[in-house]
């Protein structure tokens, strides 16, 4: 039995985030680019600097508005930068943040990542376990 395709909000929402995740990389590769003007990579770069942030202007533990600074300012942010940078040149950043999206990822390069993790949380457990002392 098919599925029947998800229409209304979840759908739009789907949509809207994957925009959003097109625009980050679209964004990351504008701060690099020559033909950006300055203060569209100023912009660029403090959305993501601001995104990827671990201070936030809210604090994520207080309940909800901790976490609407994220919903509403990086979003904003997002929508400003790409404002500032030329409508030609961000429909050509678009195209290559989304080939790079249909790349295929390298599983060698997870398996990599995933080590490193492992072997941080062993090295961190031998460090911090308690020993008897004697």
């Amino acid at each position: 039995m098919d599925r029947p395709k998800r229409t209304g909000v979840f759908a739009r929402l789907r949509s809207w985030a994957k925009a959003i995740k097109t625009d980050v990389v679209a964004l990351y590769l504008a701060v690099r680019h020559p033909h950006v003007p300055w203060y569209a990579k100023l912009a660029a770069a403090t959305v993501a600097a601001y995104a990827l942030s671990p201070i936030d202007l809210i604090p994520d533990f207080i309940p909800v508005l901790g976490y609407l600074d994220d919903v509403i300012l990086v979003p904003l942010g997002i929508l400003l930068a790409v404002r500032l940078i030329p409508s030609g040149l961000m429909d050509e950043l678009r195209a290559t943040a989304r080939q790079r999206a249909q790349r295929p990822v390298s599983q060698v390069g997870a398996l990599a990542i995933v080590i490193l993790w492992i072997a941080a949380a062993i090295l961190l457990l031998w460090a911090f376990w308690p020993r008897r002392v004697s």
